[in-house]
């Protein structure tokens, strides 16, 4: 008999035990099915209510009830795998400071505890009431994309040195961007800022900011955007919220262009700030971080051309140097007599050359004479007709040798198989006799070796019979 445990009706009155579907529940198995069907049924829930005799045992574990105006829960919160969230920023796992009268949330698995018949909420975490379900949100992403390797430094890449352009996703009339500019102007002011406008909290901001970054990634800019900065000034917890949406997250991660996130002040972190290359604490910061600085970069500029020009003054000095000392030689005082030494020294010079060249070709050919004279008395075709006729009288004698061997080869496998059918067991079986074996396959020899009740089989020459031994 089955019991619908969420009807509302009475059960029907049991039938006879002489019916075959009767049965009678054991205190036990009642209370295991009832424990079953709640744990699959709801699983993990969130419950909020005022914590009432709080208890804590010396092995640690935390025992305790959530009520409000009408109802009482019983809860449990055992020392191992505890977690309360004290503030919005922290997750202790130390030993959590519970107390009567405190309004909290708490989350778990309900189930039922079978020596005592009642069922209870086995707790996993509790956080104040005023943190709200945007705090479990918030810790429930995070380690979603923290366990696929989101958060992971070896993932990000490192900013542009010197970008040209600079892509910024923010509210058109916030302070951020004001900031942000006010920097820009004063580090690079050569430096180009887009603005794409978003809303930076409410709904649908959080699609605006996503919609923002594809759009700079798009063949829209070709290219053109070195940068990404996405920013807000600071607020609360639910002002940032577009921020700790996934959709934002998952889009500075597809990003190819770098990403500073730079949303809130110091002390503010959102899901955005964990998946950028960069987090940047505040606007302004992530302007300094993002820009060179000008005045840097005109005292680099100018030691540069500093020492350019003392490297320029030093050439042309060495230079000056050595045209003076060439013109105060004797060369160029007598010119004529130094283009004479030149042009002797060229015949002198083309004489052996020549010379050189007469002998070399002499001794190369009589080399060459010496060569053929060798080749004409080794005539290259004579020899090749040679070794033909050597290699075409071993041919014949191998496929002569090749067909003997054969034939005696054939022959004895002619014999073997003659004898192998006079000896084989199928020459013995199309006799009329038969072979039977056991269930494992070996021939039965003895009367002994099989047992009333055992699988055997006997073969013929045509095929098997399978029996049983009586």
């Amino acid at each position: 008999m089955e019991l619908d445990l969420f009807s509302q009706q009475p059960p029907s009155p049991p039938p006879r035990k002489s019916e075959p579907e009767f049965h009678i529940w054991t205190v036990a198995e009642l209370t295991r099915s009832v424990r079953t069907v709640l744990e699959s049924a709801l699983g993990e829930v969130w419950v909020q209510g005022e914590i009432c005799n709080f208890r804590r045992q010396s092995s640690g574990h935390c025992y305790f009830g959530l009520k409000d105006e009408r109802a009482l829960l019983s809860c449990v919160f055992f020392r191992r795998g505890q977690r309360l969230i004290l503030d919005m920023s922290q997750v202790s796992s130390v030993d959590p400071t519970l107390a009567d009268g405190m309004l909290v949330q708490a989350r778990g698995r309900l189930t039922v505890y079978e020596a005592r018949g009642q069922y209870q909420l086995n707790v996993n975490l509790v956080q104040p009431a005023g943190a709200g379900l945007l705090q479990a949100r918030f810790e429930a992403l995070k380690r979603k994309l923290e366990a696929e390797g989101l958060f992971d430094p070896a993932r990000k890449r490192p900013l542009p040195r010197d970008p040209a352009c600079i892509g910024l996703v923010t509210s058109p009339t916030g302070a951020a961007i004001q900031d942000f500019l006010n920097i820009a102007r004063r580090r690079a002011p050569w430096v180009r800022i887009i603005l794409n406008p978003v809303r930076v909290q409410g709904a649908g901001a959080a699609n605006e900011i996503a919609a923002a970054i594809h759009e700079f990634n798009s063949p829209i800019f070709e290219d053109q955007i070195d940068l990404l900065v996405v920013c807000r000034g600071g607020g609360s917890m639910e002002d940032l919220w577009a921020f700790n949406e996934e959709i934002v997250a998952r889009a500075i991660v597809a990003s190819r262009i770098p990403v500073i996130s730079a949303v809130g002040h110091e002390i503010d972190f959102t899901i955005a700030d964990f998946v950028a290359d960069l987090r940047a604490p505040t606007p302004s910061a992530a302007a300094e971080l993002a820009l060179p600085d000008r005045a840097a970069l005109l005292r680099h500029l100018a030691q540069g051309r500093s020492r350019l020009q003392r490297a320029m003054e030093g050439h042309l000095l060495d230079r000056r140097r050595r045209l003076e000392s060439a013109i105060s030689a004797a060369a160029f005082r007598f010119p004529q007599r130094l283009l004479q030494d030149r042009a002797q020294r060229l015949d002198a010079a083309a004489a052996l050359i020549e010379d050189r060249t007469g002998r070399a070709l002499r001794l190369r050919r009589e080399k060459l004479n010496a060569f053929l004279a060798v080749l004409r008395q080794h005539r290259p075709d004579q020899v090749l007709a040679l070794r033909k006729f050597a290699l075409d009288a071993r041919h014949a004698r191998l496929q002569a040798a090749l067909r003997t061997s054969l034939t005696r080869k054939t022959s004895r496998l002619t014999q073997f198989a003659g004898v192998l059918r006079v000896l084989s067991p199928d020459a013995t079986l199309s006799r009329g006799y038969s072979i039977t074996l056991d269930s494992s396959g070996s021939i039965i020899r003895a009367k002994d070796s099989v047992r009333p009740g055992d699988q055997i089989r006997t073969r013929l020459s045509d095929g098997s019979i399978d029996s049983r031994v009586l």
